[in-house]
């Protein structure tokens, strides 16, 4: 069962792969690991509209969002209850806005646990449109 993830200062590693909004797939991105946690692995599921987060195959979290030409907002975000505390959901909000930067969107946290990450990682608040910061807190 899934539930909503906390916010968690765990170490991370990642193998953030994704498909991009035409179905292409990058190439992988450096592999990283987590405390006693496998390999996580971060990609893009736009059918789903959300990023996922698996660990060793099966999906650990993901983040919801709602896209428009230019813009992501992210809504949702939940880490498995098996996997909170061991740095998942930072590491999947770290590669979505990755993403997010690499494909020139802005960004609207409205999860949350995104806004909560940006205001934690201040080089992700130029994602966010300057007038909408005040609006997030940032």
């Amino acid at each position: 069962m899934l539930r909503r993830s906390a916010s968690s200062p765990a170490a991370r590693t990642l193998t953030p792969a994704g498909a991009t909004s035409s179905g292409a797939v990058p190439a992988p991105r450096p592999r990283h690991s987590i405390g006693n946690v496998a390999a996580v692995e971060v990609h893009d599921n736009p059918p789903e509209e959300r990023y996922e987060a698996a660990v060793d195959g099966a999906l650990a979290g993901f983040a919801e969002y709602r896209r428009k030409p230019g813009l992501i907002a992210f809504v949702h975000t939940e880490v498995d209850q098996a996997f909170e505390g061991h740095g998942v959901a930072s590491i999947l909000i770290h590669d979505a806005l990755e993403d997010a930067r690499r494909r020139g969107l802005a960004v609207l946290p409205f999860c949350p646990f995104v806004n909560a990450y940006i205001e934690q990682h201040s080089e992700y608040v130029e994602l966010v449109p300057e007038s909408q910061r005040e609006a997030f807190g940032l």
